[in-house]
């Protein structure tokens, strides 16, 4: 059966940090490949500050084409409405039936998932892969894996990943206030976020 690791995320931008997380999730867990997800509408994030979504799924192309085990799908972006991880669990399932997926999150996500719409859809159609970077004590992260095991017979297991300085909000304010961002996502999508000036402040786009 081919091991499918689910990597979703609003990607805006897509940085160096997913895609270190996805790599160390491939090898630790021994999956086939990683299938990056740009995420619809969040019900979770304000739309606002949000890049369209064609040109989120063109930078996370640029980002993982250069390795064979990384894919893109566009199945949220496809879809109307809210973005719902359940949703995109279940049509995983049907349209890949032999697939089994690992879904990567943050550890910190461990103690909010009860919180997302129909945990108990996603417990029993994905085994969960959680990144731990830091924040939360392993030792609360441990008990918080037992409490989901007992009451959704989950299967998690901790990735251990050192903590990567680099997100996509320090991405765009860098943009915004004309810092570099070189080396923090890949040299691909850095020169398309320039190109088609990006995140950057309103007045110098008008200028």
């Amino acid at each position: 059966m081919k091991k499918t690791g689910i990597l979703g995320g609003t990607f805006n931008p897509i940085h160096m940090a997913h895609l270190i997380i996805a790599e160390i999730a491939l090898e630790e867990a021994e999956l086939d490949e990683i299938l990056f997800i740009p995420s619809g509408c969040s019900y979770l994030k304000d739309a606002a500050d949000i890049l369209p979504a064609k040109e989120r799924i063109h930078m996370t192309g640029l980002a993982i084409e250069d390795n064979p085990k990384f894919a893109l799908s566009t199945i949220e972006t496809d879809r109307e409405g809210n973005s719902y991880t359940c949703d995109t669990l279940l049509e995983l399932r049907e349209r890949y039936p032999d697939q089994e997926n690992y879904l990567i999150v943050g550890a910190d996500n461990l103690f909010t998932m009860e919180e997302w719409k129909d945990p108990e859809v996603i417990f029993q159609n994905a085994k969960i892969l959680a990144a731990v970077r830091g924040g939360k004590k392993r030792d609360d992260m441990e008990e918080k894996i037992r409490e989901l095991k007992e009451k959704y017979s989950a299967d998690i297991t901790l990735l251990p990943i050192k903590h990567v300085d680099i997100s996509s909000s320090m991405i765009r304010e860098k943009v915004a206030r004309g810092c570099s961002i070189r080396y923090m996502l890949p040299e691909g999508v850095r020169q398309y976020i320039i190109k088609n000036h990006f995140y950057e402040a309103k007045d110098a786009q008008e200028q």
